[in-house]
This record gives structure tokens, sequence and C-alpha cells, in this order.
């Protein structure tokens, strides 16, 4: 019996299935676009579906904050799409069976930056979460601090750094021979 062999079957996946989350990225990115243009016609649809019962004092800033939250929601989907077309990029090169070239250690030191910025609007997005419910005890927000984005960003940095020796340590070789 054949098996293929998990790595490279999981490496013929990847770059279709990269494909389909930039698609599914950008109709996210659609949709928090209509929400944050219904958002702007009082007496919409949108406010029904969120059930926009709160107290008077409560509304105005609710909708601020809902309004930041939705615009943070569609930077949030640019900066994914970033990720996700120089993380295909990468992929298409390991495809090709050249992957230590200086350019994927370039897209890697993008990712990193990318990911970062991306946890900062999480966090920002969390703030503004708070800072807009904060005399609302009935509602509980579950918004924590998560230290795994921030080590992704450390080895998405390191990882750029050995693709860049790589690629170095491949042209020096290949100069010698």
């Amino acid at each position: 019996m054949n098996v293929p062999n998990a790595p490279t079957a999981a490496l013929a996946w990847s770059q279709p299935l990269i494909r389909v989350l930039i698609v599914l990225n950008l109709a996210y990115a659609v949709g928090v676009l209509v929400m944050l243009v219904l958002s702007l016609i009082p007496g919409t649809i949108l406010w029904d579906a969120l059930g926009m019962l709160f107290p008077a004092e409560h509304r105005d800033r609710i909708v601020v904050g809902l309004r930041a939250i939705l615009l943070l929601g569609i930077a949030a989907a640019a900066v994914v799409d970033r990720v996700l077309r120089q993380l295909l990029a990468i992929v298409e090169t390991v495809r090709a069976g050249d992957p230590f070239v200086s350019g994927n250690a370039r897209r890697l030191e993008a990712i990193a930056w990318w990911v970062l910025a991306g946890e900062g609007l999480r966090l920002l997005i969390g703030a503004i979460a708070l800072a807009t419910t904060s005399s609302m005890p009935e509602l509980d927000l579950d918004l924590h601090f998560s230290v795994a984005p921030w080590l992704a960003v450390l080895l998405l940095f390191v990882l750029a750094r050995v693709f860049a020796e790589g690629a170095r340590m491949r042209s020096d070789l290949e100069g010698t021979v």
C-alpha cells in the first residue's frame, strides 16, 4: 500500500486552502463594511438585529463604539489579507523547491510585522469594547490577554532571520562551486 508523504500532501493542500481563506476574508471584510454602512442609517435592521434595547444614556456611546470596532474590523481584514498573501508567496516558492531565498526572509519579516499589527488591533478593539460597555455590568465580555500571538511574532522574526541566513549561505555555496 502506497501512503502519501504527509508533508507533501499538506503542501499540496496549503495553496488552495490559503486561496479559499483569502476569499473568505474578503467576504468577511465586505460583511463588516455592509454593517458599517447600515450602522450609519438610523432605524435599519442592523439595530434591530443587534437588539439595541439599551437604556438611552448608553445608546450613543454604544453606537460610536460599535462603529469604531467595525472600522477596526475592516483594518483587521486588511492585515489578514497581507499575511495570507505573503504566506501564499512563501508556499509557492516551497512548491517550486526553492524556499531559502531572500524574498521569503522578507516575507516572513513582513508577516511578523502584520501579526504584530493585528494583535495591536485586537487589543484596541478590546479596549473600545470595555470602554463602551464599562457602565453596563449585565454585559459579560470575555476579553483576555494571550501570550501566544506575541510569541508567534518573536518566532516569525527569528524564522525570518534563519531564512535570510539560509539564503546567504546558499548564495555563498553557489559562488564556490
